[in-house]
Parts: C-alpha cells; sequence; structure tokens
C-alpha cells in the first residue's frame, strides 16, 4: 500500500473504506467498522466513527496545502529524507512498516537495518541500482499543514524528470551532501528551481553525523549556497543541518547541533510563507471546456487562475477581444455570489461571444496581454536536439499552437550562469530564445501567472514532450509588424495567368533525378503556356542561401527560407517547382503548412541509395565514403521518406520523360 493511501483530502465527501489491516495507524488512526478514526490524544475519541470523520474533515478543509520538492545531486539523501519524514510524522501503516522492513534487507544498502528510501523508490530499477529515476509524490499531513513532496531524481539524465515535478511546487529542499558541498547537479537543480519561479529554498546539508556535525562545515555550504541563490534571484533561503538517516533536525530540533538556533525541516515546511493572494490579480480564467448541455445553456468552463468574478463584472475574451458582462458563475453545488481564484467554475455571459477551449476571460479592468513573438527561456528535454526553425506545438494551458524557436540568444551554463553562444541544443542545456507563434495567444510574463506563461514543446511527428519553457516578455517587433491590405492579390494574379497557383515540393536523395524531372516539367508547362519557376537546391545555395552549411540546423533554416519563397511566388500566381532533398519531414510539413488546401503537392523522387551512388554525377558520395564532405544525406545523415506524398515516383520503373509527365498530368487534372 502507497504512502498516500489513507490520508483524508478536504475535497472528499467521506471517508473511503481502507484496505489495512486491524490495529492502530501510526498517524494515530485507527479502524472501526470500515471508517477510519482520528484518534486525538488530547480529546475524547467521538462514539461514532462517523462524526470522526466529519469532524477531520471539517479541521482538514482550514489547512494550507505545501507543494515542494526534494532536488540536489544523486545520494545526497533525498528519498531518505521524504521516508523519514513520513515515518517520523507517523503517517505510515503497520503492513507499511512491515513491508520497509522486508523490502530492507531484500534491496536496502544498510546492511538489513531500516531503508527509508526505499519508501519512495519505488521501481524495480531505483531499488536495484539505489538512486531515484522518475519523480515519485507522497501526500501527508500534520496539525498545520497538508503537504504534496515530489521526489526528483538526482542523475544529470532526469533532469526533466525533475523539471516537471518543480513545475507545480512552491518550495524546493535542496539536499547537499556535508562531505561533498555543491556539486555540478545541485547547481543545475538550483537553476531550473529559480527559472521554474520558486523562490523558497530549504538547503538541507545532510550527511552532519559524518562530519562529527562540524559547524563550520555548514557555514562553509550555506555561505556558498547564498552566493549562488543570489546570482539565480532566490530570495529566500533557510539553512538546516541535517542527517536525514537519524532524523536529526527533521521534525524536530535536535541535541548533536546546540550551535544551530534555526527550525527543524519540518517546522519550517509548515510556517512559511510562500506567495502572495492570486486572487488580488485580475480576474484570468483559462478555458477548458464549451459547456454546452442544450441549446438554452451556454457557459465556459475552467479554473480561476487568478483574481476574482461577481455576476454584472465586465470581462474580456482573449485574444479576440470582445467584451461582454459575467451573468451567471454556475457550479455543481448551485449558483455562486462570488468566485476566486482555484476555483472551477462555469461562467455564463450577457453576449454570445465566439469563445473556445483555450481562450482566456480576463478582467476588462486588467486584461492579459496578447502576443505572438516572445522571448523565454527554455529547458530541452529530449536526445534529439533543438534545431532553430523547426515546427512545434506549443502547448500553454489547454491551447495548443504552432511554434518555433527563431533564435537561440545565448544558452546557460548552469555551473557559472554564464552566457554561451549556441545554435541548438541538446538534452538537459538551457537557452534563453526568441519564439514565433503562428497565431497570437493570451499570456502573462511567467513570474506574474504561472498558468499563462508556462509551456511545453511537442514534437509533431512522435507527440513527444520535448521542452519546458517560461514566457517573459512579448517582443515589441510582434507590435510593430502587421499585415498590410493589397487590392491586387493572389486570385486577380493567377486569373490574369489563367492557372491555378501551385507549389510542387520534389524531395529525394541527391542524384535521385529530381532536378532533371523539375525541369522537364517546367518545359512541358511552360510550352502549354504556363507561367512557372524552379526553385533549385543548388542554384539557391549560390546566394540566398550561400551563408548556410549542411549541418542539421542549417538545413532546416535553408528549407525554412525556401519554403517562404515559393509561398511569395505562389501569391503571384506562380507554379513553383522546388526540387531539395529536404530529408526531414518536419521541414517538408512546415512548408506544407504555409499553403491553402491543394496548393502543396510533394512529389517523392524514390532512388535507391545504391542506385543514386551509382549514379554519382558530381562526386559527392565517394567524396562522402572518403569523410570528405561530413552531415552528408544517405551517409552520415539522415533522409526521412515521405510517407504520404502526393505522387511517389519510382525512378527504376519508368524513365524522366514519363514521370515529368505524370506530374504535369496531375497538375492539370
Amino acid at each position: 500500500m502507497s504512502a498516500d493511501i489513507g490520508i483524508l483530502d478536504s475535497g472528499s465527501a467521506k471517508a473511503e473504506r481502507s484496505d489495512v489491516g486491524d490495529g492502530q495507524r501510526k498517524d494515530g488512526f485507527e479502524k472501526a467498522g470500515g471508517s477510519v478514526v482520528a484518534l486525538n490524544p488530547e480529546a475524547r475519541i467521538p462514539h461514532s466513527a462517523g462524526d470522526a470523520v466529519a469532524d477531520y474533515l471539517k479541521q482538514h478543509e482550514s489547512k494550507s496545502l505545501l507543494r515542494f520538492i526534494t532536488c540536489g545531486s544523486v545520494d545526497d539523501g533525498k528519498s531518505t529524507l521524504i521516508g523519514r519524514l513520513l515515518h517520523d510524522t507517523q503517517r505510515l501503516f503497520e503492513d507499511q512498516l512491515a513491508a520497509l522492513d522486508a523490502d530492507s534487507r531484500r534491496h536496502g544498502t544498510r546492511n538489513g537495518e531500516i531503508d527509508f528510501a526505499l519508501l519512495v523508490d519505488g521501481l524495480a530499477a531505483e531499488r536495484e541500482q539505489g538512486i531515484t529515476i522518475d519523480v515519485a509524490y507522497r501526500y501527508f499531513g500534520t496539525e498545520r499543514r497538508k503537504f504534496i513532496v515530489a521526489d526528483c531524481p538526482g542523475h544529470e539524465q532526469y533532469t526533466r524528470n525533475m523539471a516537471t515535478g518543480a513545475s507545480t511546487a512552491d518550495l524546493a529542499v535542496v539536499l547537499v551532501d556535508a562531505r561533498k558541498g555543491l556539486l555540478t547537479q545541485t547547481r543545475r537543480h538550483s537553476y531550473i528551481v529559480s527559472l521554474l519561479g520558486i523562490r523558497h529554498v530549504v538547503l538541507a546539508v545532510n550527511k552532519m553525523d559524518l562530519v562529527g556535525f562540524d559547524p563550520d562545515v555548514f557555514e562553509r555550504i550555506v555561505g556558498e549556497y547564498r552566493e549562488l541563490a543570489a546570482k539565480l534571484g532566490i530570495e529566500h533561503v533557510q539553512a538546516v543541518p541535517l542527517s536525514a538517516l537519524n532524523g536529526d533536525n527533521l521534525t524536530t530540533r535536535s541535541a548533536a547541533t546546540p550551535w544551530y538556533r534555526g527550525p527543524s525541516v519540518l517546522e519550517h515546511l509548515e510556517t512559511v510563507d510562500v506567495g502572495r493572494d492570486a486572487a488580488d490579480l485580475g480576474l484570468r480564467l483559462p478555458v477548458q471546456w464549451v459547456n454546452r448541455p442544450h441549446q438554452d445553456f451556454r457557459g465556459f468552463a475552467g479554473t480561476i487562475s487568478a483574481g476574482r468574478v461577481r455576476p454584472g463584472d465586465e470581462i474580456v475574451a482573449l485574444p479576440s477581444g470582445r467584451r461582454s458582462r459575467v451573468q451567471r458563475i454556475v457550479t455543481a453545488d448551485g449558483d455562486l455570489a462570488q468566485a476566486t481564484a482555484g476555483q472551477a467554475v462555469t461562467l455564463t455571459l450577457a453576449d454570445e461571444l465566439d469563445i473556445s477551449r483555450g481562450d482566456v476571460i480576463a478582467g476588462a479592468a486588467q486584461p492579459a496581454q496578447v502576443a505572438d513573438q516572445f522571448a523565454a527561456h527554455l529547458l530541452w528535454m529530449d536526445a534529439t536536439p533543438l534545431l532553430p526553425g523547426r515546427s512545434y506545438w506549443l502547448k500553454i494551458g489547454a491551447r495548443t499552437v504552432t511554434a518555433s524557436v527563431t533564435e537561440i540568444k545565448h544558452k546557460i551554463d548552469v555551473n557559472t550562469q554564464a552566457q554561451l553562444a549556441a545554435r541548438r541544443l541538446e538534452l538537459n542545456e538551457v537557452a534563453w530564445c526568441n519564439l514565433g507563434l503562428d497565431q497570437p495567444i493570451a499570456f502573462e510574463a511567467y513570474r506574474d501567472n504561472r498558468e499563462l506563461g508556462s509551456f511545453v514543446l511537442i514534437d509533431r511527428q512522435t507527440n513527444a514532450t520535448v521542452a519546458a519553457g517560461t514566457l517573459d516578455f512579448a517582443l515589441r517587433r510582434a507590435e510593430n509588424i502587421h499585415w498590410q491590405p493589397v487590392d491586387v492579390d493572389k486570385a486577380a494574379r493567377a486569373q490574369a495567368k489563367r492557372q491555378t497557383p501551385r507549389c510542387v515540393w520534389f524531395t529525394g536523395l541527391s542524384g535521385s533525378g529530381k532536378s532533371t524531372i523539375a525541369n522537364l516539367v517546367d518545359k512541358q508547362l511552360h510550352a502549354l503556356g504556363h507561367h512557372t519557376f524552379i526553385l533549385d537546391g543548388d542554384n539557391v545555395r549560390h546566394g540566398l542561401n550561400k551563408d548556410l552549411g549542411f549541418t542539421d540546423a542549417d538545413r532546416v533554416e535553408n528549407i525554412r527560407r525556401v519554403a517562404e519563397v515559393a509561398k511569395l511566388m505562389t501569391d503571384a500566381g506562380l507554379i513553383v517547382l522546388v526540387s531539395f532533398i529536404s530529408p526531414f519531414r518536419a521541414e517538408r510539413e512546415l512548408a506544407r503548412e504555409l499553403f491553402g488546401a491543394g496548393e502543396f503537392v510533394e512529389v517523392f523522387v524514390d532512388t535507391p541509395l545504391q542506385e543514386a551512388e551509382r549514379r554519382d554525377v558530381k562526386g559527392l558520395y565517394a567524396k562522402a565514403r572518403a569523410g570528405k564532405i561530413p552531415n552528408f544525406t544517405g551517409i552520415d545523415s539522415p533522409y526521412e521518406a515521405p510517407e504520404s506524398p502526393e505522387l511517389h515516383l519510382a525512378t527504376l520503373e519508368d524513365d524522366p520523360q514519363a514521370l515529368a509527365q505524370r506530374v504535369v498530368d496531375f497538375l492539370r487534372g
């Protein structure tokens, strides 16, 4: 049974049956008549188990909730701290203790003695290796407060897991081994803590028993960490000398540290004030669902992330900017006269506004900002590197849009906070970037509103989450750039040319015959009186893209520029024939999205690698095999073949003239 079973949450309408065995729990509860009964040593036991549960729930509702994480380098004692904390606050069942004792003998690292880390290291691999891999959440409470704690892994390769745990935390317990001091991962985790807006840190200098509880060791580590915290903008640091294994200064102050005058870890967690009242901000309600049970009711459901709302308040729907007034605040328990931050409600409005999932309802007097270009901090969490210009899904709240990193301003050395030049980001690297979105969104700076200032990037091919980020501010250029309307548009130009504008995108390996077929198509269309233009990979690199090399990042930018030029040419009414290797599906999909329905025609010129090498008209494959041309597609750089092109031309099955005719027939069909 997990450590959180039996903890009664304030949102519960009634206690559920617990599967614990007979007998008393270590936290002062016992099982009676199938319900959990509170045993308060300072008060008489109620006669009714139901009364006890009701009294407990009422008391529990008034407690504040603190979300915190434990982080730091591997083997600094994070899991042990949480396990010991659960034990010393009497949050474990008798059968849990028995299971812990058995697990300690089987998997423990303390020669058969109780290994508290096993309470949270639940994965088989964690127990086998003695490390934390995934984020483990535990729920517990004391007489003064409720807690949700996330035990985060210490190894560098699991930094993304740590960021996940920190994203919802109010406070971080950063553990440091007193024998080792501040390590690289300690600094990395502290930087991420700062990046994700956590301003309260408990510096737990652990394993003080192994250095004889030497105050000089403690003060040296505290001095170094406070210097780091000042650089990172972490405002509040409470340092505690600790032995998590033995419980010194964990729940109560220890006689082993008479020189320490501060609180224990638990005392600080119970009393720390971690933030401001979100209700004092302007109204922010990200719409999660348009509630339309029947034709006479239309409401907008979501959880208020900031501010308060009353019927009659004027609101603005973002990003559209349309205004109305709140008519009702609807909940499952009936209408409310007022709702504040943290409440899940449905708002009905006096006017019929076009509001969708992902939009934001804000107070008209203090609306959120709207923009489509941002400066943002980004933590890259994927083994495949980030390439500027590549298109990703950006998810912020309930809204998902297309986005790309337009520029990496600099990446950040998490050890020294030095700003380093970079053209790509690798796993676990952090950078300050510019983002471009395909449509405007409502947002606020992360420091002001976590819900409207945090986002993730999602790979559009695999649907994997590849990055987490925080919005800093909108770029001013977004305010200064607007579409200039023109009277002679694409339709008028196409009509004058008596043709349908198209972008015909030929893709395939070097030597596949793309340029040959594109040239034959161009000649046939020209002979038929069509207005065309060829954008060829080699030709474009003599001018527009002469500054680009052949790294993955350069290839992405190469295709982005060509796609934008092709888009302008189709706007001019032309049929554009683009002949580029364009090895990555993501960039070809980005190109496709620039065009209207039916305007983009992907043509896969399919030639096996062996045949392309046999032709090797330019001698490129031979040089690549000899190591003279790095990052050559098909040799040491991948080619991702189209999965569903409009035309699939197998060059071993037909001659170039016949294949070109197939393209012309498709365009004229």
